[in-house]
């Protein structure tokens, strides 16, 4: 699987892409990462990639040259084009699953106010926003684009059933976790997850998982496929509360 960076600061990404899941997956040949500078496709002797805006207003805007050639280096008819801006559809886990699929990605990383809107006309893409808030440039989202579908396909991690059982995976929030010593200050394990009864320690996580996304994000609740059970579980805590 290729990624194809286009950014105007390469150098923010050299130590994240020599950093544990992405370095190694780098150094195993899972993934390769080509970072493309934008100004390396200016025409001009000063590496100029912006200009003022048409109609006035404050800011700068990416020109469409720079972007056009740099994009065009790197373009197949089967890439999967992405424009990283705040103008796309908000990223969730389940689009990182599909793009898990992909072959060759392009993640165009935007700066100053924004593309020349007709960089959008030119090629078949897609635009994408890691969350509704502003960044100083996009290099943070295509990293967080670039971990997410990484970690998410079944050659990378470790374990595959580590990227099943995390949040979001199945529309919740994850369970609750513990690890060694089983009593901190007064705080316990709870004593099912001692017990070796898998089907208990199941239930358990379910409704830890419940609980933590009632408490934190109650909306993906309603889009969960829901059992009777959970339905039970969950009405049992608005009761209490």
């Amino acid at each position: 699987m290729i990624f194809h960076i286009l950014t105007l600061f390469p150098e923010i990404f050299e130590a994240y892409l020599k950093t544990s899941i992405i370095g190694r997956s780098i150094e195993e040949g899972r993934i390769k990462v080509n970072l493309v500078n934008i100004r390396d496709y200016t025409k001009n002797k000063h590496k100029k990639v912006d200009d003022t805006t048409y109609g006035g207003g404050p800011g700068m805007i990416m020109s469409c040259e720079p972007l056009y050639n740099a994009i065009s280096s790197v373009y197949k008819e089967s890439s999967k084009l992405i424009f990283l801006t705040p103008q796309g559809k908000v990223y969730r886990q389940d689009r990182a699953r599909e793009l898990a699929k992909e072959q060759e990605i392009i993640l165009v990383s935007g700066h100053y106010e924004g593309f020349d809107h007709r960089i959008y006309e030119l090629f078949p893409h897609e635009k994408l926003s890691i969350g509704d808030y502003i960044l100083t440039n996009g290099g943070p989202a295509a990293m967080v684009v670039l971990d997410s579908v990484t970690r998410t396909r079944d050659d990378v991690l470790g374990n595959p059933e580590s990227a099943s059982d995390e949040s979001f995976s199945h529309g919740l929030l994850e369970h609750a976790q513990y690890t060694r010593p089983p009593d901190f200050m007064g705080h316990k394990v709870p004593d099912v997850l001692l017990g070796g009864h898998h089907k208990l320690i199941e239930r358990f996580r379910r409704e830890s998982s419940l609980s933590n996304t009632l408490s934190e994000r109650p909306e993906l609740i309603e889009q969960t496929i829901l059992t009777q059970e959970d339905i039970e579980y969950i009405i049992r805590i608005i009761e209490e509360n």
